[in-house]
């Protein structure tokens, strides 16, 4: 595409860079154009910043939004090899969340020592000095975006202007460019775009668990767990008032001891156990405050019921729980707790019963796109028919076919990586039926659906938690939920099709 041309000169100092700095020197490359590259690249320009748009991707979609950001300034380059070269002269680089220290454009910006920002970093600047909107921000290998969504709802139930940002699919630069003056953000923050933070200063964070994923994109370092791990903890790096951890996950408390956070912050833990003090808990079927209350040595405050908490399943219990701790840490009222947990309605594919038919239950839970997702919604089961496989992203299934070998009914693999999944059945799991599928269209969930009917039996569950990522044959985790759902409805019970 054309636009303006732009015309680099010497770097600028942006370490102080907020929202009154002087922008219109300032040479930012957007590397990506999906919704927060747009959205970054939309608010420089509205700073006067001279911006350039790089995506090697130039589909209708890409090429509606470059023209957009042409109309109003930016110069946008797309097609094959756009977003390869750093041009000479930059000053800061945006990238978004995907993007890895070791693509070519990134490696010379950081050899140079040229600044790289994810979108949360720039937002968070430009809400600076005079724009501040307090955030309570959620990690986690999973969970995150029910945890924010749950946020969002108390929040809004306690009668405040909130909204859910970040990772869940809006960028926070968009909210702030809303006409509504909000008063706090829930906000989804994933390890990628933690990692290209390094200015945030919440007012509380949340992580929810830690298990193997997206290791692929740490595959450069010398321990690519170790790294994951150690972006997620960033959330917690200065954090004014509450740092929200998992009892039941050592790792998280881990984090919040090595914080450097800003002093008077407390570390409030959340459990599915009775809560000790600053915890958030259960007793009998209520949740239960012992953080936020003044006799919290003694006693404990009820926030909601669990039969709240909806999809009810072991882990969403923990994402509720860790809501209820950052939003009581904001000052909401306990009543609004409950009350934003009952107003919460989930997409789907989230522990979804799609159909029924036969005595046997038929669950979409596409969304479980690692092996510590698929853990949580197979803990909420007794008997499984299993489907599995995807894009496995570095990680493996040994403890996942282990923990359930015991529940497995079969299980039915498919996708790029099937394989890695088929191993660990063996060598865990040596009872259970196997069927691998080696069609790569979208027609081999239909078949895996039809051989989990052949499998099942009258009080068995048909669990399609795949455990891996869903790019290697549909668009995305929904689609692949979708055909699922749809092969489900197809089946009148045990063994249909013979």
């Amino acid at each position: 595409m054309g636009g303006k041309a732009v015309t680099f000169s010497e770097k600028v100092d942006l370490s102080a860079a907020d929202r009154l700095f002087d922008w219109s020197g300032v040479h930012v490359v957007v590397a990506g154009l999906g919704t927060s590259g747009y959205a970054a690249a939309d608010a420089l320009l509205e700073l006067d910043a001279h911006v350039l748009v790089l995506d090697d991707s130039d589909d209708d979609s890409h090429r509606d939004k470059g023209g957009l950001l042409e109309v109003l300034g930016a110069e946008v380059r797309l097609g094959p090899g756009a977003a390869v070269e750093l041009p000479a002269g930059t000053d800061l680089v945006i990238v978004s969340p995907g993007w890895r220290p070791t693509q070519p454009l990134v490696a010379s910006a950081l050899l140079q020592g040229i600044p790289v920002w994810g979108e949360p970093e720039l937002a968070w600047r430009l809400m600076h000095p005079d724009r501040v909107v307090p955030w309570l921000a959620i990690t986690g290998t999973n969970g995150k975006t029910t945890t924010t969504q749950m946020t969002e709802s108390i929040l809004k139930a306690a009668g405040l202007r909130a909204c859910a940002v970040g990772n869940i699919g809006r960028p926070i630069l968009e909210a702030m460019a809303d006409e509504i003056d909000y008063e706090v953000f829930a906000v989804e923050l994933s390890s990628f775009q933690l990692h290209w933070s390094n200015s945030l200063s919440l007012h509380s964070a949340a992580v929810l668990n830690l298990q193997q994923d997206h290791l692929e994109w740490y595959a450069h370092e010398d321990d690519p767990f170790a790294s994951y791990a150690a972006d997620k903890a960033r959330i917690y790096h200065q954090v004014t008032n509450s740092c929200v951890y998992n009892v039941a996950d050592p790792a998280t408390e881990h984090m919040v001891e090595d914080a450097d956070v800003v002093e008077g912050a407390r570390a409030i833990g959340f459990t599915t156990g009775i809560p000790g003090p600053s915890m958030i808990g259960v007793v009998d079927d209520l949740i239960v405050d012992r953080a936020f209350i003044d006799q919290r040595a003694t006693s404990a405050m009820e926030l909601a019921r669990l039969d709240d908490v909806h999809p009810f399943a072991p882990h969403n219990v923990e994402n509720a729980l860790a809501a209820a701790a950052l939003t009581r840490s904001f000052g909401v009222p306990a009543p609004a707790v409950g009350q934003g947990l009952r107003d919460l309605h989930l997409g789907g594919h989230r522990i979804e019963t799609v159909h029924e038919a036969g005595g046997i239950t038929w669950v979409d839970d596409s969304k479980a796109t690692n092996p510590h997702a698929a853990n949580s919604s197979m803990r909420a089961f007794e008997h499984i028919v299993w489907i599995a496989g995807g894009q496995a992203k570095g990680t493996n299934f040994d403890d996942l076919v282990t923990t359930h070998a015991e529940k497995l009914r079969g299980a039915i693999v498919l996708g790029t990586d099937r394989e890695v999944v088929a191993k660990s059945l063996a060598q865990h799991a040596p009872h259970c039926p196997v069927v691998v599928i080696d069609d790569m269209s979208r027609e081999c969930m239909a078949t895996a659906v039809r051989e989990a009917a052949k499998m099942a039996r009258p009080g068995d569950t048909v669990l399609m938690a795949p455990g891996c990522a869903s790019l290697d044959i549909w668009p995305g985790y929904a689609a692949r939920g979708d055909d699922f759902a749809s092969a489900a409805r197809q089946i009148d019970g045990p063994d249909a099709d013979g």
